[in-house]
Protein backbone atom coordinates (compact mmCIF):
# COMPACT_ATOMS: atom_id res chain seq x y z
CA UNK A 1 0.00 0.00 0.00
CA UNK A 2 1.48 3.42 -0.96
CA UNK A 3 1.42 6.10 1.81
CA UNK A 4 0.44 9.75 0.33
CA UNK A 5 -0.05 12.80 2.40
CA UNK A 6 -2.84 15.10 1.71
CA UNK A 7 -1.59 18.49 2.29
CA UNK A 8 0.44 21.31 0.52
CA UNK A 9 1.97 22.40 3.89
CA UNK A 10 5.98 21.82 3.01
CA UNK A 11 7.09 21.31 7.06
CA UNK A 12 4.37 18.48 7.07
CA UNK A 13 5.42 17.15 3.94
CA UNK A 14 9.57 16.90 4.68
CA UNK A 15 8.40 15.19 8.03
CA UNK A 16 6.13 12.76 6.18
CA UNK A 17 9.15 12.07 3.98
CA UNK A 18 11.72 11.53 6.49
CA UNK A 19 9.78 9.25 8.14
CA UNK A 20 10.91 7.39 5.10
CA UNK A 21 7.55 5.30 4.26
CA UNK A 22 5.97 9.13 2.12
CA UNK A 23 5.51 7.80 -1.55
CA UNK A 24 4.01 10.97 -3.00
CA UNK A 25 1.27 13.90 -2.16
CA UNK A 26 -1.76 15.10 -3.22
CA UNK A 27 -3.18 18.81 -2.89
CA UNK A 28 -6.26 20.52 -4.18
CA UNK A 29 -7.36 24.53 -4.59
CA UNK A 30 -8.52 23.93 -0.87
CA UNK A 31 -5.51 22.70 0.77
CA UNK A 32 -3.41 25.54 -0.96
CA UNK A 33 -5.25 28.42 0.20
CA UNK A 34 -5.07 27.01 3.52
CA UNK A 35 -1.33 27.20 3.33
CA UNK A 36 -1.91 30.71 2.08
CA UNK A 37 -0.45 30.26 -1.90
CA UNK A 38 -2.65 32.20 -3.94
CA UNK A 39 -2.00 33.72 -7.64
CA UNK A 40 -1.74 30.73 -10.15
CA UNK A 41 2.26 31.39 -10.68
CA UNK A 42 2.83 30.65 -6.56
CA UNK A 43 0.70 27.59 -7.29
CA UNK A 44 2.32 26.33 -10.17
CA UNK A 45 5.98 26.84 -8.02
CA UNK A 46 4.71 24.96 -4.78
CA UNK A 47 4.00 22.20 -7.48
CA UNK A 48 7.22 21.87 -7.99
CA UNK A 49 8.83 22.86 -4.24
CA UNK A 50 6.48 19.55 -3.21
CA UNK A 51 8.17 17.66 -5.89
CA UNK A 52 11.58 18.75 -5.11
CA UNK A 53 11.05 17.29 -1.42
CA UNK A 54 9.58 14.16 -2.54
CA UNK A 55 9.90 11.09 -4.64
CA UNK A 56 6.76 10.00 -5.75
CA UNK A 57 3.59 11.02 -7.58
CA UNK A 58 2.25 14.51 -6.82
CA UNK A 59 -1.25 15.18 -7.64
CA UNK A 60 -2.22 18.74 -9.15
CA UNK A 61 -5.86 20.07 -9.57
CA UNK A 62 -6.89 21.88 -12.59
CA UNK A 63 -9.93 24.18 -11.75
CA UNK A 64 -10.89 24.52 -15.03
CA UNK A 65 -14.78 22.91 -15.71
CA UNK A 66 -14.68 22.45 -19.62
CA UNK A 67 -12.72 19.54 -21.52
CA UNK A 68 -10.78 22.39 -23.06
CA UNK A 69 -9.68 24.50 -20.65
CA UNK A 70 -8.88 21.10 -18.58
CA UNK A 71 -6.73 19.85 -21.03
CA UNK A 72 -5.27 23.34 -21.37
CA UNK A 73 -4.65 23.85 -17.88
CA UNK A 74 -3.41 19.71 -17.46
CA UNK A 75 -1.27 20.34 -20.12
CA UNK A 76 0.28 22.81 -18.41
CA UNK A 77 0.97 21.04 -15.03
CA UNK A 78 2.05 18.07 -16.80
CA UNK A 79 5.09 19.89 -18.27
CA UNK A 80 6.13 21.69 -15.01
CA UNK A 81 7.73 18.34 -13.66
CA UNK A 82 7.88 14.35 -14.06
CA UNK A 83 5.96 13.51 -11.12
CA UNK A 84 3.19 15.68 -11.74
CA UNK A 85 -0.36 13.66 -12.12
CA UNK A 86 -2.86 15.62 -13.08
CA UNK A 87 -5.91 15.99 -11.01
CA UNK A 88 -9.32 15.71 -12.46
CA UNK A 89 -13.05 15.75 -11.64
CA UNK A 90 -15.41 13.13 -11.78
CA UNK A 91 -17.67 15.56 -14.28
CA UNK A 92 -18.65 14.43 -17.62
CA UNK A 93 -16.03 16.87 -19.44
CA UNK A 94 -13.48 15.37 -16.92
CA UNK A 95 -14.10 12.02 -18.01
CA UNK A 96 -13.36 13.54 -21.65
CA UNK A 97 -10.17 14.55 -20.42
CA UNK A 98 -8.87 11.68 -18.71
CA UNK A 99 -9.31 9.65 -21.80
CA UNK A 100 -7.35 12.37 -23.85
CA UNK A 101 -4.16 12.59 -21.30
CA UNK A 102 -4.68 8.84 -21.38
CA UNK A 103 -3.93 9.18 -24.91
CA UNK A 104 -1.29 11.31 -24.42
CA UNK A 105 0.71 9.99 -21.44
CA UNK A 106 -0.52 12.20 -19.17
CA UNK A 107 -1.27 10.32 -15.67
CA UNK A 108 -4.03 11.27 -14.21
CA UNK A 109 -5.99 11.42 -10.42
CA UNK A 110 -10.00 11.25 -10.95
CA UNK A 111 -11.03 13.09 -8.07
CA UNK A 112 -14.27 13.33 -6.23
CA UNK A 113 -15.77 10.22 -7.01
CA UNK A 114 -18.66 9.05 -4.37
CA UNK A 115 -19.63 5.55 -6.42
CA UNK A 116 -18.76 2.54 -8.05
CA UNK A 117 -20.46 3.88 -11.37
CA UNK A 118 -18.01 7.03 -11.03
CA UNK A 119 -14.76 4.93 -10.87
CA UNK A 120 -15.72 2.50 -13.45
CA UNK A 121 -16.10 5.40 -16.08
CA UNK A 122 -13.01 6.78 -14.50
CA UNK A 123 -11.12 3.52 -15.27
CA UNK A 124 -12.45 2.87 -18.30
CA UNK A 125 -11.39 6.37 -19.27
CA UNK A 126 -7.69 5.20 -18.35
CA UNK A 127 -7.39 7.07 -15.18
CA UNK A 128 -4.62 6.42 -13.37
CA UNK A 129 -5.84 6.72 -9.97
CA UNK A 130 -9.16 6.99 -8.83
CA UNK A 131 -10.29 8.74 -4.99
CA UNK A 132 -13.11 7.84 -3.59
CA UNK A 133 -13.86 10.28 -0.66
CA UNK A 134 -14.84 8.20 2.20
CA UNK A 135 -14.61 10.50 5.02
CA UNK A 136 -17.25 12.94 3.04
CA UNK A 137 -19.08 9.45 2.47
CA UNK A 138 -19.52 8.72 6.38
CA UNK A 139 -20.12 11.99 7.22
CA UNK A 140 -23.31 11.71 5.34
CA UNK A 141 -23.71 8.27 7.20
CA UNK A 142 -22.86 6.14 3.92
CA UNK A 143 -20.15 3.11 4.45
CA UNK A 144 -17.08 5.05 2.72
CA UNK A 145 -15.00 1.34 3.22
CA UNK A 146 -17.94 -0.49 1.15
CA UNK A 147 -17.48 1.74 -1.58
CA UNK A 148 -13.99 0.61 -1.63
CA UNK A 149 -14.69 -3.28 -1.60
CA UNK A 150 -16.83 -2.31 -4.42
CA UNK A 151 -14.54 -0.77 -6.16
CA UNK A 152 -11.65 -3.17 -5.48
CA UNK A 153 -14.12 -5.93 -6.66
CA UNK A 154 -15.16 -4.27 -9.65
CA UNK A 155 -11.22 -3.89 -10.89
CA UNK A 156 -10.19 -6.76 -10.14
CA UNK A 157 -13.28 -8.48 -12.09
CA UNK A 158 -11.69 -7.16 -15.39
CA UNK A 159 -8.38 -6.44 -14.86
CA UNK A 160 -8.36 -2.71 -14.77
CA UNK A 161 -4.83 -0.89 -13.98
CA UNK A 162 -6.43 1.85 -12.07
CA UNK A 163 -4.95 2.50 -8.72
CA UNK A 164 -7.64 3.05 -5.83
CA UNK A 165 -6.44 5.64 -4.12
CA UNK A 166 -8.39 5.89 -0.84
CA UNK A 167 -8.98 10.11 -0.28
CA UNK A 168 -10.16 11.89 2.42
CA UNK A 169 -8.67 9.68 5.04
CA UNK A 170 -9.72 11.20 8.64
CA UNK A 171 -7.82 9.06 11.15
CA UNK A 172 -5.83 5.67 11.59
CA UNK A 173 -8.06 2.73 11.43
CA UNK A 174 -9.34 4.44 7.87
CA UNK A 175 -5.81 3.60 6.73
CA UNK A 176 -6.08 0.20 8.30
CA UNK A 177 -9.23 -0.88 6.74
CA UNK A 178 -8.63 0.32 3.69
CA UNK A 179 -5.26 -1.82 3.98
CA UNK A 180 -7.44 -4.47 4.49
CA UNK A 181 -9.92 -4.40 1.83
CA UNK A 182 -7.07 -3.85 -0.41
CA UNK A 183 -6.70 -0.04 -1.38
CA UNK A 184 -3.71 0.90 -3.55
CA UNK A 185 -3.29 3.92 -2.20
CA UNK A 186 -3.93 6.02 1.06
CA UNK A 187 -3.59 9.76 1.44
CA UNK A 188 -4.94 11.24 4.69
CA UNK A 189 -2.92 14.32 7.15
CA UNK A 190 0.02 13.43 8.53
CA UNK A 191 -1.96 12.40 11.98
CA UNK A 192 -3.21 9.39 10.02
CA UNK A 193 0.38 8.13 9.05
CA UNK A 194 1.77 8.98 12.40
CA UNK A 195 -1.35 7.44 13.96
CA UNK A 196 0.17 3.97 12.55
CA UNK A 197 3.27 4.50 15.39
CA UNK A 198 1.27 4.68 18.63
CA UNK A 199 0.16 1.53 20.85
CA UNK A 200 0.31 1.70 24.80
CA UNK A 201 2.62 -1.92 25.08
CA UNK A 202 5.29 -0.06 22.96
CA UNK A 203 5.13 3.02 25.19
CA UNK A 204 5.05 0.88 28.55
CA UNK A 205 7.82 -1.89 27.19
CA UNK A 206 9.94 0.60 26.22
CA UNK A 207 9.89 2.75 29.90
CA UNK A 208 10.63 -1.21 31.42
CA UNK A 209 13.58 -1.88 29.15
CA UNK A 210 15.12 1.93 29.82
CA UNK A 211 14.20 1.19 33.42
CA UNK A 212 16.07 -1.94 33.85
CA UNK A 213 18.82 -0.92 31.89
CA UNK A 214 19.54 1.50 34.12
CA UNK A 215 19.16 -0.71 37.16
CA UNK A 216 22.06 -2.58 35.25
CA UNK A 217 24.40 0.35 34.38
Amino acid sequence: MKFFIDTANLDQIREAQDLGVLDGVTTNPSLMAKEGITGRNNILKHYVDICDIVDGDVSAEVIATDFKGMVKEGEELAELHPQIVVKVPMIKEGVKAIKYFADHGIRTNCTLVFSAGQALLAAKAGATYVSPFIGRLDDVSTDGLELIADIRLIYDNYGFETQILAASIRHTMHVINCAKIGADVMTGPLSSIEGLLKHPLTDSGLKQFLEDYKKGN
